[in-house]
């Protein structure tokens, strides 16, 4: 039966219309899969010996950090990792049993690469505590009990699938306590650590995640079976039908219309509404660059970087997934009496008043010095006048279909990364930086922010001709997006 549910994968990713991105999709895919295979292999083995030169006793130590190493994984996890759908449709009148269905859905999420990844650092890191001398049955108990929490992450994340409340809530209690103990006011990790360094000391502590890990994979089971129907996918919830005035966006002529629809999108989705939670979070990207916490960071061009992207927000999580915001309608729309540009340029109005609005929030960082509002202040000026249009005319090649009632897939899937679309975010970041190293290498800094700010203004000035050229685009891309609307998942 698996393996009749691996033939039918199989045939889904050579059928896909959406299959020659793939491909190309893949081999970025493998090649990073790779690197990190790499990175987490040499800190696994480099771990050991870099924290005993330190002084430190490597085992402990792991403990004592590990609460975070397994936040991160599920914070990864909750927003990287793909939910494995099976279409059920075409199952269900088949003779397959239904369990079988959930098996397979769940067995899907524990071959992840985000699970198998971290036997790279633990498998390393365990054979060295052999060579050094620790007890083999305790390391491999250990070994043991942290891939149980590892699974454990795994299915708390089925279960969160859209509690992004409840996620970012957990992660800000943990942010807490890492900020306590960085600025030594209190130190959480003695307590925790002790819970893992207890794994290795006592041989039967392990049994406990492991039964926590069974457990949950027979919830899970049984929640999914129950709900394995037809209906339960279909099914339209009904919702209370609420009334909104938005006539003062009328002074924005025919784009009116489009911007009311866009911002009742927001309001009412789950997805739409993430994209403020991140608008929200970057703005607090910064605060690697400017406080000068990390010293790579603590430079004047990874300013600007951390500039565009602080005021940037919302443009990166909104803007590059147009059109797709609409996509469940979008075939539609294409049939109605409609203008391009007035519909791109909406979108366009709407990205830049988000970006203004980010831009004035981040005037906290003059705590920081008038150098680091400066480059959050150009920053700004940039994305509304050059990376307002570049996000739009890298959404005509972005055709994922997104749904708005789930948080899932918050960067896209297969179809959100192909050539045109990395060659087109290259400017977005790269462009600025140049700007200012051509103007701080001449006269300084000033000039360096004065040309940053002088080519967003440039891209106010040749707005219309750049919607002219993003509306061919568009309407060359018009039927492969319609039909990328149209397939299923």
């Amino acid at each position: 039966m698996i393996k009749h549910f691996l033939n039918l994968e199989w045939k889904s990713f050579f059928r896909s219309a959406a299959f020659q991105t793939n491909i190309i999709l893949k081999i970025f895919m493998a090649l990073g899969a790779l690197y990190f295979i790499g990175i987490f292999s040499m800190a696994g083995v480099g771990a050991y010996f870099g924290l005993e030169k330190a002084g430190l006793e490597p085992l402990q130590t792991v403990n004592r950090f590990l609460i975070y190493y397994l936040v991160v994984d599920l914070l990864i996890k909750y927003f990287l990792q793909k939910m494995p759908v099976v279409n059920i449709k075409p199952l269900l009148i088949l003779p397959f049993k239904k369990s079988k269905i959930v098996d397979f859905a769940l067995g899907k999420t524990m071959v992840s690469f985000f699970n198998c990844i971290h036997a790279f650092f633990f498998i390393p890191f365990s054979v060295v505590l052999l060579i050094k001398g620790y007890d083999p049955l305790h390391v491999i108990t250990w070994h043991i009990g942290i891939l149980a929490m590892i699974y454990i992450n795994n299915f708390i994340n089925v279960f969160l699938n859209d509690a992004l409340a409840l996620v970012v809530g957990f992660a800000t209690v943990i942010a807490a306590f890492g900020a306590l103990q960085y600025y030594e006011v209190f130190d959480v990790t003695p307590y925790i650590g002790a819970y893992f360094q207890g794994l290795y000391d006592y041989v039967w502590l392990f049994i406990i995640p492991v039964v926590v890990v069974v457990v949950l994979y027979k919830v899970a089971h049984s929640f999914f079976l129950k709900r394995l129907y037809l209906d339960a996918g279909l099914a339209t919830k009904a919702q209370m039908a609420s009334t909104e005035n938005l006539d003062w966006l009328d002074r924005f002529g025919k784009t009116a219309s489009f911007l009311k629809n866009d911002i009742k999108l927001i309001k009412r989705n789950k997805r739409s509404r993430t994209t403020l939670i991140m608008s929200v979070v970057f703005l607090f990207y910064g605060l690697l660059f400017f406080s000068g916490g990390i010293e790579s960071y603590d430079n004047p061009f990874m300013k600007i970087f951390a500039g565009i992207f602080v005021s940037g927000g919302f443009m990166f999580s909104f803007g590059q997934f147009v059109p797709s915001w609409d996509s469940s309608y979008y075939p539609l729309m294409m049939t109605q009496n409609i203008k391009y540009q007035e519909y791109l340029k909406s979108k366009w109005m709407l990205v830049v008043i988000a970006t203004a609005i980010s831009t004035v929030l981040g005037a906290f960082y003059l705590y920081f010095g008038w150098e680091a509002y400066a480059a959050i202040l150009v920053g700004g000026i940039f994305n509304m006048g050059v990376n307002g249009h570049v996000v739009l005319l890298g959404g005509a090649y972005i055709k994922t279909p997104i749904d708005l009632t789930s948080n899932k897939k918050a960067f896209g899937d297969s179809s959100s990364f192909n050539v045109k679309t990395l060659l087109i975010t290259v400017p977005k970041l790269l462009l600025p930086i140049a700007l200012y190293a051509l103007g701080h290498f001449t006269l300084g800094p000033v000039l360096g922010y004065a040309l940053v700010a002088l080519a967003g203004l440039a891209g106010f000035a040749f707005r219309d001709f750049m919607f002219k050229k993003i509306e061919s685009v568009y309407k060359a891309e018009k039927y492969k997006t319609i039909a990328a609307y149209k397939q299923k998942n």
